[in-house]
C-alpha cells in the first residue's frame, strides 16, 4: 500500500508544482501586462501633453506671421496714401497755375482798353467815363491785378522800357509814365513805357 501511495503523492506533488508555476507565470504576465499598460499610459500622457504645446507653438507662429503681414500692409497703405495725397496736391497746384496763366492772358488783352480809358479821361471830363474806369480798375484789383509804381522811381529794365530820355537833375529817374505797368499775383504781367531823365553836364 505504501508503494502505491508514493507514486500518487509524487503525481500530486507535480500537479501542485505545475499549478504553482502556472500561478507564478500568470502573476508575472499580469505584472508585465500592468507594466506595459502603465508605460503605454505614460506614453499617451506624454503625447497628450506634447500636443497642446505643439498647438500653442503653431498658433504663436501663425500670430507672429499675421502681425508681420498686418504691419507690412499698414506700411504699404500709408505709403500709397502719401503718394496719392502728393499727387492730388501736385494736380491741384498745376490746375491752379494753369487757371492763373489763363486769367493773366485774358487780363493782358484787356489792359489796352484800360489804357484807353485813362487817356480819354485826360481829355474828357465825364463822370460816366470816370465811373466806368474806376469800376473796371476795381474789378481787376479783385482779380489780383496791381499797378506797379514807376513815377519818380529809378529805372528798372525788368519793369519798364524807355521810349524817351529827357534832361533832369539825376540819371535814370522815371519822370513820366506813358503806359502803366501791371503785375498779376506777384508776377509782372506787363512792363510800362516811360521817359527817364539824364543829368545835364555843366
Amino acid at each position: 500500500m505504501l508503494e502505491m501511495k508514493i507514486p500518487l503523492f509524487a503525481k500530486f506533488a507535480r500537479k501542485v508544482h505545475n499549478q504553482s508555476l502556472f500561478i507564478n507565470n500568470t502573476a508575472t504576465m499580469d505584472n508585465k501586462s500592468k507594466k506595459a499598460e502603465s508605460e503605454t499610459v505614460n506614453i499617451e500622457e506624454t503625447q497628450m501633453e506634447s500636443i497642446p504645446e505643439e498647438k500653442n507653438e503653431s498658433k504663436n507662429q501663425e500670430l507672429e506671421t499675421c502681425k508681420r503681414d498686418q504691419e507690412e500692409f499698414k506700411n504699404k497703405y500709408f505709403r500709397a496714401l502719401a503718394d496719392y495725397q502728393n499727387l492730388e496736391r501736385r494736380v491741384h497746384d498745376e490746375r491752379s497755375e494753369m487757371i492763373k496763366i489763363a486769367q493773366g492772358r485774358v487780363i493782358e488783352e484787356l489792359l489796352p482798353f484800360l489804357d484807353t480809358l485813362y487817356q480819354a479821361e485826360v481829355f474828357v471830363k465825364d463822370p460816366g467815363l470816370k465811373m466806368v474806369k474806376d469800376s473796371f480798375t476795381q474789378k481787376l484789383t479783385e482779380l489780383g491785378v496791381k499797378e506797379i509804381a514807376l513815377l519818380n522811381k529809378e529805372f528798372d529794365p525788368h519793369k519798364a522800357e524807355v521810349i524817351d530820355v529827357v534832361d533832369g537833375e539825376k540819371d535814370n529817374i522815371i519822370v513820366e509814365v506813358i503806359t502803366k505797368a501791371y503785375e498779376f499775383n506777384g508776377k509782372i504781367l506787363r512792363i510800362g513805357q516811360v521817359k527817364v531823365s539824364k543829368k545835364q553836364e555843366s
